[in-house]
């Protein structure tokens, strides 16, 4: 009987080369080289898959991974010399487990970022099944991390309904620009900062938004507040922290609600220079509950996100914009853009 012929992949990969404590990870912290991956039987164990990735996302969260301490967000931190790990969407090319064949499509919110991967068939691995309106994308961000979070926010904690008046923060990215939509489809009114003016533009004509600014115009926030909600703020999704939240503590109603879903304005510094929230009396004098929040400590609410999400991109009542760069180098790239303003967006690669 012939040998069977030994298939070596080369595969690019990222790893964690030396933790970034503050400022925005560069490239002495994150490097990619090239790995060989064999999918020849007698070295592709049992009970695995071999994986080409096909599209990547790329969440703020990935950050607080980096700094090699536990902070604010309490992430395990990746080892150094070891690949990072994200949601990643992937074509099944081998299988050794028979729930898997050779051209399902698969989710895993721990792919490593590599081109090709052999790994574990584990549990949290689920196949995507070709769903008409829905596009693979749409995964990873209005049915994925940044849509989970806004829906959290919106609906699991911030309770919204018909007449409340809302502020969302970071209002075009990846969670704002789902949470603005979530809101508006509950009878809510929706004001959104952001920090360019075609993005203000994009949350009103785009989004449904009932008004938004650019933050970097309007530098005075409580005097921006102030002019955007006359009634004051019932529900405030908070995704910056910072200054902006502590001028929001200026503006709350009676039994306001404040999710904190991010605070992407202080992830690139050590806590001891972020900026303090000096008007924390307020909550006691409006009753208002501010609660912080992960996404694993809502996994038993993920099957009401899911259909009610599921149902609103089928009927065109919520849209996802997609900030997409292409191949498997723009890693480093595509991280970086979380803290400029330049994207527009759920920030994401496209592989293949």
């Amino acid at each position: 009987m012939a040998k069977e012929k030994a298939i070596i992949l080369e595969s690019k990969e990222w790893y964690m080369a030396e933790y970034a404590a503050e400022g925005v990870p560069g490239p002495h912290h994150l490097k990619i080289r090239t790995v060989n991956i064999s999918l020849a039987d007698d070295s592709f164990p049992d009970c695995h898959v071999a994986v080409e990735m096909l599209w990547i996302s790329i969440d703020p969260y990935l950050r607080s991974q980096m700094t090699g301490r536990l902070d604010g967000l309490y992430m395990p931190q990746i080892e150094l010399n070891q690949v990072v790990k994200a949601l990643g969407i992937g074509r099944i090319i081998k299988s050794k487990d028979r729930a898997y064949k050779e051209g399902d499509i698969v989710l895993c919110p721990f792919f490593p970022v590599a081109e090709y991967i052999v790994m574990p068939s584990d549990p949290l691995i689920r196949k995507i099944e070709n769903k008409p309106g829905i596009t693979l994308p749409d995964y990873l961000s209005s049915l994925g991390i940044p849509g989970f979070a806004a829906w959290v926010g919106i609906v699991a904690i911030g309770e919204a309904k018909a007449g409340l008046n809302v502020f969302i923060s970071a209002a075009a990215g990846g969670v704002g620009m789902l949470a603005g939509q979530l809101a508006n489809l509950r009878g809510c009114r929706v004001i959104g900062s952001t920090g360019t003016d075609d993005k203000v533009k994009y949350l009103k004509d785009e989004l449904g938004y009932d008004d938004a600014f650019n933050y970097k115009k309007e530098k005075d926030y409580d005097a921006a507040l102030t002019k955007y909600f006359p009634n004051g703020i019932d529900l405030y999704l908070d995704n910056v922290g910072g200054k902006m939240l502590e001028a929001v503590l200026n503006h709350v109603n009676y039994n306001a609600k404040i999710p904190l879903c991010g605070m992407i304005s202080e992830y690139n510094k050590v806590w001891t220079e972020r900026d303090g929230v000096r008007n924390l009396l307020n909550m006691v004098g409006k009753n208002v509950r501010m609660q912080g929040f992960m996404l694993g400590s809502y996994l038993d609410r993920f099957a009401d996100f899911a259909k009610e999400m599921e149902d609103y991109v089928v009927q065109g009542k919520i849209c996802s914009k997609h900030k997409i760069y292409n191949g498997i180098d723009t890693f480093l790239e595509s991280l970086g853009s979380l803290f400029s303003s330049n994207n527009l967006g759920k920030v994401i690669i496209q592989l293949k």
